[in-house]
């Protein structure tokens, strides 16, 4: 009698613990949808509106996203300082005019100073220019080496035209068709 007592419940445990991961992997998949069910509630499946509408999991989620989205209607983005640029354009060149330290990073610097600010800004689009061509013929060359290792085949001829070279190319063949058909026409 107390062996079948200790089956039951084992079964009752192994079958709650089914249902348990079951409802688990129904709430990880609801969990995906709620911010669905919150935005368009009637575009979602009757099974997911009834899941939430049984689990307690699901509906304190659902209830913290809404609160969420409640919190983020309500908040306003806050205006920018009518000053900003002209605070901004000034931080930049006091940071331009300060002097590194260092007799190589000053040099670095004012390398990077003149071509990125200074009066060099026609070397950009020489330096664009240079780099296109390098590419172009870094390329063309690529494909020049590419095609030097492969045999160039002959294009095959017709047969008609290989038949005239061969005529063309035989003398005596030509004089035997023309005093057959010479010899033809004269009978």
């Amino acid at each position: 009698m107390i062996g079948k007592v200790e089956k039951a419940g084992t079964y009752r445990q192994r079958v709650g613990w089914q249902a348990m991961k079951q409802t688990n992997t129904n709430c990880k998949m609801v969990d995906e949808k709620l911010a669905d069910l919150l935005l368009d509630p009637h575009a979602l499946p009757a099974k997911v509106q009834t899941h939430v509408a049984e689990c307690t999991d699901c509906q304190g989620e659902l209830a913290k996203l809404q609160a969420t989205m409640q919190l983020l209607d309500t908040w306003e983005a806050p205006e920018p300082s009518p000053y900003f640029l002209t605070r901004l354009g000034a931080r930049m060149r006091e940071e331009r005019q300060a002097a590194p330290v260092g007799w190589l990073a000053r040099g670095i610097a004012r390398i990077r100073a003149s071509i990125a600010y200074g009066p060099g800004l026609h070397v950009r689009p020489l330096a664009a220019m240079a780099l296109t061509v390098m590419l172009l013929v870094g390329g063309g060359t690529y494909l020049g080496v590419t095609n030097w290792m492969q045999p160039v085949q002959p294009t095959p001829l017709a047969a008609t035209v290989h038949d005239l070279q061969t005529l063309d190319s035989n003398a005596q063949v030509l004089d035997q068709m023309e005093s057959l058909s010479s010899s033809g026409s004269g009978d």
